[in-house]
């Protein structure tokens, strides 16, 4: 599932990435891959903003203002029973 196109905030910072592949563990979404001995943002629009990434992070190497956006949206959506939209 695709949310708005380029609207998600995840952020990396490559000069951080130490490559533990940690946050390749836990994105859901897979919107991360391995670049060499780092990660890059591979599938920007699939980041439902869990934030989960970010959290897992032992380097602060992504940033994720999670809650802001599509996961929010259909959070809201599913819990009060309509219909999940971002925006």
């Amino acid at each position: 599932m695709k949310y708005i196109k380029n609207a998600p905030t995840i952020k990396l910072y490559p000069e951080r990435c130490a490559g533990c592949w940690k946050c390749l563990e836990v994105c859901p979404r897979n919107v991360l891959e391995k670049d060499g001995s780092k990660v890059r943002i591979a599938d920007r629009d699939s980041c439902m903003e869990c934030g989960a990434c970010a959290l897992n992070c032992p380097f602060s190497a992504l940033e994720v203002r999670k809650g802001v956006g599509c996961a929010a949206a259909v959070l809201t959506g599913l819990i009060n029973g309509g219909e999940p939209r971002c925006g």
